[in-house]
């Protein structure tokens, strides 16, 4: 056979858009059952909003389907699941003004940053010391249970120099606990409401400032009404936006743990941990602010903000479908007990101490 026939019979690469086509689809399908779903009187009733079932959907599939399915669909959903989340949010900008940002104000800032500092205190006293984790898996899971969830995970790896099992078991537990919360938090607000007056306004900012990814925030937010989900996507907003004076704070501390015989027996041309890749706000952050600055001029005509609302409402419903459908039930059990001992403290945490902070911040600003 010459080289010109080996050439000739080679296999075709798939294109780009063979490539993708296939988990958008099925992602979109999902959020397409979970919005008519999400129409039933019942379910209405019951605060089971459409993103809410749209993960709840693609939890299910995504454990049901079989592996040959999932793994062609694998690149389209992580495309949904990441930039079509992260242009849901940007779009999100447009529902929101600064006048809207600016009734979170100083208290909620401070929420915020009380959340992020107990709540990674507590993954770095508790992991090593109660559940016997090793330090970087600890920080890890601290990082995305205050933060961000696996954003976050995934932005501290490089500063910690987690291994890659480190890093799976983490994202495995945040996203898990994570995506608990979409059910509890909006059943815990029915609760509370019926024997105790907590407006909607104060559940998104509990929302808001404990759980852990944006993409729950939205859906758990969004089953106790606009106003919630407003609000709750203003507190994590603020939360995502700290994982960079986070970073920055945690190289440094980072710095000062490491043996100073670490140091000189280090070869002149390695990088140290405050030499790690650049920190940067993600971009996702900015374009919120961008677009919710542009609302705040008063200058787009009703019409395109009605468009941009259902767009906004189709992407975030196809990502939470992506979410679903990319979780694995198998990973949780393979994380073994000890991190999810973590995940689960912590998560109790969130609910609890987050509402604590929240209560006690909110009547000292009061």
């Amino acid at each position: 056979m010459t080289a010109a026939s080996r050439t000739f019979a080679a296999p075709a690469v798939p294109s780009v858009a063979a490539r993708l086509l296939p988990g958008l689809l099925l992602a979109a399908a999902v959020a397409m059952a979970a919005t008519a779903l999400a129409r039933a009187g019942w379910l209405q009733s019951h605060g089971l909003s459409a993103l809410t079932l749209a993960i709840a959907l693609g939890l299910v599939a995504g454990n049901l389907l079989p592996s040959a399915a999932l793994a062609a669909s694998a690149e389209g959903l992580n495309l949904a699941k990441q930039r079509l989340l992260r242009a849901g949010i940007v779009l999100y900008g447009l529902r929101l003004t600064f006048q809207d940002i600016g009734h979170v104000g100083l208290a909620g800032i401070a929420i915020d940053a009380a959340v992020l500092a107990s709540t990674f205190t507590l993954a770095c006293t508790l992991g090593p010391r109660v559940f016997g984790l090793d330090r970087t898996t600890s920080i890890l899971i601290g990082a995305g249970s205050s933060i961000c969830g696996a954003a976050a995970v995934l932005a501290t790896e490089p500063v910690v120099r987690g291994r890659p099992e480190q890093v799976a078991v983490a994202v495995a537990t945040v996203v898990g606990f994570g995506s608990l919360a979409i059910v509890l938090y909006p059943a815990l607000y029915h609760l509370v409401a019926a024997v105790h007056p907590l407006s909607p306004t104060a559940y998104g900012l509990w929302a808001g400032s404990t759980i852990h990814e944006v993409a729950q925030v939205v859906a758990a937010g969004h089953a106790a009404g606009d106003a919630a989900a407003d609000t709750a996507v203003i507190a994590k907003m603020v939360r995502v936006m700290m994982l960079a004076p986070f970073l920055l704070a945690l190289s440094a501390w980072m710095a000062r743990r490491r043996p100073a015989t670490q140091g000189r027996a280090r070869p002149p041309n390695t990088r140290t941990c405050l030499a790690r890749p650049p920190i940067t706000i993600p971009w996702f952050a900015l374009g919120f602010v961008v677009l919710a600055g542009l609302r705040s001029l008063d200058v787009l005509p009703p019409a395109a903000l009605a468009t941009a609302g259902d767009v906004d409402l189709a992407l975030l419903a196809v990502a939470m479908a992506a979410l679903g459908l990319t979780t694995r039930l198998a990973a949780m059990k393979a994380a073994g007990l000890a991190p999810l001992g973590l995940g689960a403290a912590l998560a109790a945490w969130l609910v609890a101490g987050g509402a604590a902070i929240n209560l006690v911040v909110t009547a000292l600003a009061g």
